[in-house]
């Protein structure tokens, strides 16, 4: 489950860009002008996406070509700069489709041979690694949902070999809640609003050099008041510019901010519409140095703090040098059942800010934690994770590990703290947890009654992966009593246990001495009888 290709430990990047997110306060009348431009730019964005989804595949120059003659139609409309920040967001939302399809497109292979492999097995049948179905009821059904998934890779082939991915803007879950409001628990006026929301485009691309960093939303870095482009087409409606009376101000890398709109250079800002509590947001971003990549070898100098990622909690601890653990494991717990998306990601960053504080105040100068992809696990989950509705519990349960997410959090919110990440390989960590690791924790941690899981020894064993050392706790030592071989024996017992395990076979019984064939072979020499004349006659060859 979950295992990623076998690679060696590496340092996960820095991010390369940074973005935050301040709250606006309109008024009812700067609120309405704002979803007027907001609808106005999503009608063009959406118009321009479906043209470039009928053009197909197109090379390099053509895109060039393409956009820049969109570009120039556009700007009629709006602005030039809006129709630049249009036509780039279509032609990336475009790309991500393409990328999407191709993902969907492999995943769907993966299910059909495993299908295959399965399905060509009678019942109960095993063929090596594959396993016929339980019994002819269910092998139907599965060759059944084996012919569906052909038809569908089909058509995504199809779609994917003429640039034809399938995207819904607002996106599909959305839309497919509009035929059952009642199940998703919305009305048909929320439903509505939550649908133009997501449908709105409200994105400016800075350009240092301008004033603040960005013409089309700009705030005055004298006054923080928030001014926006309005486009062409509304401007005898709503003026050349609208702007928003109340103060702007952003408490997270406020000062890195106000320093970039103060030199000029460019910020990119989006206007984002939260329907559930009918607020304005103002996301600003930038793109930031890339800082110098640290070595493994380095990192592998001191502390490093092990995490192990499961479903509803962390369970780390942290190592020396050495690849010994220090101190008692810890459980940081996440909470995420029953959360919208919103908490669920405050959870997370909780934890990981808990997770920080903990590698800091331990002295580590890196956290190693695995390189999880379930992709494999989501495209054949069906066949390989179980069945029934333990198998559903158990698909669910994996499928909820936010894997990604958590990376990308730790990586940011780490960076901050110029601690390291390291990435190491995922196999066999919870086994060997489980075997080395589990119960040394558990009888270090008797006096304070902590209870020791095998996600803390895997915890462990990714710590020592990261570190270069071997997951079990211990070597299996030197082989055949190598020094007493090399003709210095460190004591009289080394010579008697080596001496020991060659004579563990039964000596042969003496009979009438045989002659030697021809071809060549020796004569055979009858071992010692008993231990003690053989630890002599060893010890006594060594002298002479």
């Amino acid at each position: 489950m979950g295992r990623s290709r076998r690679r060696s430990p590496f340092v996960i990047a820095a991010p390369a860009g940074v973005r935050i997110r301040t709250r606006l306060h309109p008024t009812s009348g700067e609120a309405s002008v704002l979803w007027e431009i907001g609808n106005f730019n999503g009608r063009l964005y959406r118009h321009e996406l479906a043209a470039r989804i009928e053009q197909g595949t197109l090379d390099r120059k053509q895109q060039g070509e393409h956009r820049t003659q969109r570009k120039r139609a556009l700007t009629a409309d709006t602005s030039s700069r809006w129709a630049g920040a249009i036509t780039r967001s279509v032609e990336d939302q475009y790309q991500l489709g393409m990328r999407a399809l191709g993902a969907h497109v492999r995943s769907m292979d993966s299910a059909i041979e495993t299908l295959q492999a399965r399905c060509a097995l009678a019942p109960n049948e095993r063929d090596g690694k594959n396993t016929g179905y339980r019994d002819a009821a269910e092998r139907f059904a599965k060759t059944r949902r084996l012919a569906a998934l052909r038809d569908r890779v089909e058509q995504a082939r199809h779609d994917f070999a003429e640039g034809r991915p399938v995207i819904v803007m607002g996106g599909k879950r959305l839309w497919r809640n509009r035929n059952r409001l009642a199940d998703a628990g919305q009305s048909e006026t929320e439903w509505r609003q939550g649908w133009d929301a997501a449908r709105i485009f409200f994105t400016a691309d800075g350009e240092t050099g301008k004033t603040g960093g960005n013409e089309t939303i700009r705030v005055t870095p004298a006054t923080g008041q928030l001014r926006i482009k309005v486009p062409a087409a509304l401007a005898d409606q709503f003026g050349t510019y609208l702007g928003i009376a109340a103060e702007v101000v952003f408490h997270h890398r406020r000062e890195e901010w106000r320093d970039r709109i103060e030199r000029n250079r460019a910020v990119r800002y989006d206007v984002v519409y939260d329907p559930a509590r009918r607020r304005w947001y103002l996301d600003a971003s930038w793109g930031i140095a890339p800082t110098a990549s640290v070595e493994v070898s380095a990192i592998r100098t001191g502390r490093v703090l092990g995490v192990d990622l499961n479903d509803g909690h962390l369970a780390t601890c942290v190592l020396d040098k050495s690849g010994n653990p220090i101190g008692e494991p810890a459980t940081i717990a996440v909470a995420k059942q029953g959360l919208p998306a919103s908490q669920r990601d405050g959870q997370l960053r909780a934890a990981i800010t808990a997770l920080l504080d903990r590698a800091e105040h331990s002295g580590c100068a890196a956290i190693v934690i695995e390189n999880l992809d379930f992709d494999d696990a989501r495209s054949t989950g069906r066949e390989t994770m179980g069945r029934g509705q333990r198998g559903k519990r158990f698909r669910r349960t994996v499928a909820s590990i936010p894997t990604a997410k958590f990376r990308e959090r730790l990586r940011g919110m780490a960076a901050q703290r110029d601690i390291t990440v390291m990435a190491v390989d995922p196999a066999y960590t919870s086994k060997a947890g489980r075997r080395s690791w589990r119960t040394p924790l558990q009888q270090q941690t008797q006096t304070s009654g902590y209870t020791v899981t095998t996600h803390h020894g895997a915890a462990v064993a990714i710590g020592r992966r990261g570190l270069g050392f071997k997951l079990s706790r211990h070597s299996s030592g030197p082989r055949n009593a190598q020094r007493s071989v090399t003709g210095q024996p460190s004591s009289l017992a080394t010579v008697s246990n080596r001496v020991r395990a060659t004579c563990e076979k039964p000596c042969p019984t003496p009979g009438p001495e045989v002659r030697p064939k021809r071809s060549g072979s020796k004569r055979h020499t009858p071992a010692a009888k008993t231990v003690r004349a053989a630890t002599e006659q060893y010890s006594l060859s060594l002298t002479n």
